[in-house]
């Protein structure tokens, strides 16, 4: 019976059981939901199996194909993870918005037309906002603004690209699209905000190290790989996306490397990993697509590795900058390895889930001749390493001792950590099972010898240049602006600036306002009848309402920022 279900509503029914059942039953939920939506999600046969009408249309509520599965799968291992990490500091409504949020991204994957895609996308947004205000500081409330704003304006443009695909081919249903026209590339920007991709994606940075550890978790894994999951669907082969992933690489790694808080460290280097899974997509052949799916899924496991190592030492100490840590590898050992299993894996290690699914990127690029994609892969591979793969753990766990002694994770911490600690290694050492599951077939052999010499000599002499360069980049108590400086800043002086226009705007209109009403009373009976006749709204409502939506936007820019 449970196969019949759609996978998204299974979870969300276990998001409502967590909000609403009182004490410890509603921890049932965090265990039982995301077990019975991986079952559902693998009861589910490929191709559509659910369908109603709407409107003119028939949507396509579950459409299933390995890359959903797969996509889908990861998404519902990293609810239950979450839970079990998150059950015992956790608010449950906190938890509850986590795994509505984490229904959203199951319902994009199985959305088999534009319009179920576009309703699951904004449950994403507004519950993942919710994750963000859970943080319970001003900085959260701020940031948690900041990022509804982004996703309003992007799930606008989302918005705008479909219902310009849906006039112009009369069709809903998802397919691949050419990035050639207004409607297309509407689309595209829509899916790019969501990615992170900049010049709008300080909404990464500015808001996930605000939320609490756990919300951090939940944040690092769904809205980003949702937007690759939808890159993979609508537009393969896209040349424009191989230029605008090196990008994300690049940057990702440049204001990392600047970054002195530890979890702005972690978000800048999602910006860089979805710029692989980008550049993927952009090739658009079979390998390539292969490796963005599978990046895509080991990231997710290594990264939330690392979020959680981090989130450990936040909950203990309640410091998240490098200058303030170090030597808590005396007192938390589980923590500090399982943070260093994570450091491996997103540098592509050998013997790692992150070696044997990035190379996959960088061979797809080397099979389709493009020698420029290849040199800034295996560049950026050395930088994730310096940024992420020793940066991270080193001023975290090591460095100097900071005179810090907290103790190490509670049982089920250490328990989520070493879940997917044993999920890095067994895709890293067995990687053949995992590629069965990939959407395309396919013989690839990540462990060539030349290939594990030439990522060990790369990531081993970025190591040595790492502690060569240590006194140049030491840590010190400083903040890295992005292109949130524009919303911070500059959006704070114009909101001050239009406040003070509309205040003598308001002191000229008192002024004149008696004048003003005698004529407008005079303009609204000469024309009331012809207003009657058309049954439209009156000019001074709409005017109002307008000034109402202006005030309220300036006042939430000036008190949230």
């Amino acid at each position: 019976m449970i196969e019949l279900l759609p996978p998204a509503l299974i979870l969300l029914a276990s998001a409502l059981w967590i909000a609403l059942v009182p004490n410890v039953w509603h921890r049932l939920g965090l265990f039982f939901g995301p077990v019975l939506t991986l079952y559902a999600i693998w009861m589910v046969p490929d191709g559509v199996s659910l369908t109603a009408p709407f409107l003119d249309y028939q949507l396509e509520l579950i459409e299933a194909s390995p890359e959903r599965r797969l996509f889908a799968t990861i998404f519902a291992i990293m609810a239950g993870v979450g839970g079990l990490y998150a059950f015992n500091h956790a608010r449950r409504l906190e938890l509850a918005s986590a795994f509505a949020y984490a229904s959203g991204a199951i319902g994009v994957c199985f959305a088999g037309d534009l319009i179920t895609l576009f309703l699951f996308w904004e449950l994403m947004a507004l519950f993942s906002t919710l994750v963000v205000w859970f943080g319970g500081t001003p900085g959260a409330r701020a940031a948690g603004v900041r990022y509804a704003i982004v996703h309003l304006l992007g799930g606008v443009i989302l918005k705008v690209g479909i219902e310009g695909v849906v006039v112009h081919t009369g069709s809903i249903d998802i397919q691949p699209l050419q990035a050639n026209n207004f409607d297309t590339y509407m689309m595209l920007a829509g899916i790019l905000i969501n990615a992170a991709a900049p010049p709008v994606s300080a909404w990464l940075s500015d808001a996930y190290p605000e939320a609490s550890p756990s919300g951090s978790l939940f944040l690092s894994a769904f809205t980003t790989k949702t937007a690759i999951l939808a890159l993979i669907l609508l537009f393969p082969g896209t040349e424009l996306l191989i230029y605008v992933g090196m990008f994300m690489i690049l940057y990702g790694i440049i204001w990392a490397l600047l970054e002195n808080n530890v979890r702005r460290i972690l978000a800048f280097s999602i910006v860089n990993q979805v710029g692989f899974m980008v550049v993927a997509v952009g090739i658009g052949t079979p390998m390539a697509l292969n490796g963005a799916t599978a990046h895509a899924f080991a990231h997710i496991i290594y990264k939330a590795l690392l979020f959680m190592s981090a989130g450990v030492v936040i909950y203990h100490t309640g410091k998240e900058k490098c200058n303030e840590l170090g030597g808590l590898y005396r007192t938390m050992p589980i923590t500090a390895a399982c943070g260093i299993v994570g450091a491996l894996a997103i540098s592509s290690f050998p013997l790692t889930s992150g070696f044997t699914t990035k190379t996959m990127i960088s061979e797809a690029a080397s099979m389709e001749g493009l020698v420029l994609v290849w040199y800034v892969l295996a560049a950026a591979s050395a930088g994730v390493f310096l940024h992420a793969g020793i940066k991270f753990p080193w001023y975290v766990f090591f460095q100097k001792d900071s005179g810090l002694r907290p103790k190490d994770a509670p049982w089920n911490m250490s328990l989520a950590m070493l879940l997917f600690v044993a999920m890095c290694f067994l895709i890293g050492i067995m990687p053949a099972p995992f590629y069965e599951l990939l959407p395309y077939p396919t013989d690839f052999n990540a462990y060539k010898p030349g290939k594990v010499v030439f990522y060990l000599q790369l990531l081993l002499f970025s190591g040595l240049a790492f502690f060569l360069l240590l006194p140049l980049i030491k840590r010190t108590n400083t903040l890295t602006l992005d292109t949130d400086w524009l919303w911070r800043r500059l959006g704070k002086s114009l909101a001050l600036h239009g406040l003070n226009a509309l205040s003598k705007l308001s002191s000229a209109f008192a002024r004149v306002s008696p004048l003003v009403t005698s004529r407008i009373t005079q303009w609204a009976n000469a024309s009331s009848s012809d207003q009657e006749q058309q049954g439209t709204l009156s000019w001074s409502i709409g005017t109002t309402a307008a000034w109402i939506m202006t005030l309220l936007i300036l006042y939430i820019g000036y008190y949230y920022w």
